[in-house]
């Protein structure tokens, strides 16, 4: 599973630069704004939602304090922002699935925005239903575990004692998959043994896998993703590409 891993995905969006890093920072707070509005409750412990964006918040490396200050605004009387829950669904260069969800003051523009990247990089938007059917949605830990010190057997354990319904050994972490009701639950049990989380969050998982073998292809898929990610009202972009590195 290696080919289409989600450590491959991480490695790949850690080499980008610190402005970048600064636009994921916006887009979880952006999430997690959301989350109080829509769960009435700045407690994650009332709040399932806002509970899981806050792991996945703190697993890329959001301060703390950062967490507080967006969740004490967004409780607050008078922050005017209201944002729409919109996923758009496509097929990417060689059928790719790929689902788009994006948080949005503008409805035109967004949609705008996501059938300009698709058309632009050899992709078509589709309908609402084309390919969610080739998603499931499961809660994904990822362990960190570049200097090769953890010891699989232990941590493979601990993930399946604390919940977790798979385990997934890759070359430099570990991938732990969970139940999206469970998630919450399992990432508790995981952080008393103080391991590095590379990603902490509920995805869209895909059932089956594309992989392209021409270089010009894969580029225009790689840059399709590259579009929908730096656009500011896209938080998630899923797809079944086994080759993104």
């Amino acid at each position: 599973m290696s080919g289409h891993s989600k450590w491959n995905n991480i490695k790949r969006k850690k080499e980008k630069t610190d402005g970048a890093k600064a636009k994921i920072f916006t887009k979880i707070g952006r999430e997690l704004a959301v989350a109080v509005k829509e769960g009435g409750s700045a407690d994650p412990n009332a709040n399932s939602k806002l509970k899981d964006c806050i792991a996945k918040a703190k697993a890329a490396n959001v301060p703390n304090e950062n967490i507080e200050r967006i969740i004490k605004k967004a409780a607050g009387e008078g922050n005017a922002d209201k944002y729409e829950s919109i996923t758009y669904e496509g097929y990417g260069p060689s059928g790719v699935a790929v689902i788009v969800e994006t948080l949005t003051d503008s409805r035109n523009r967004t949609a705008g925005d996501v059938r300009h990247s698709f058309d632009k990089y050899g992709g078509n938007l589709g309908t609402s239903g084309c390919v969610s059917y080739l998603f499931e949605k499961k809660g994904v830990i990822v362990v960190n575990n570049e200097d090769g010190d953890l010891e699989e057997d232990t941590v493979m354990e601990q993930a399946l004692d604390a919940g977790a319904s798979d385990f997934i050994a890759e070359e430099e972490a570990f991938e732990i998959y969970t139940d999206p009701d469970d998630f919450s639950a399992v990432l508790e049990e995981m952080e008393k043994y103080g391991y590095e989380f590379l990603s902490a969050e509920v995805e869209q998982v895909p059932s089956t896998y594309v992989s392209i073998a021409d270089e010009d292809t894969q580029l225009k898929m790689q840059k399709l993703l590259d579009s929908l990610e730096d656009n500011d009202d896209v938080q998630n972009v899923w797809h079944n590409w086994e080759d993104a590195e």
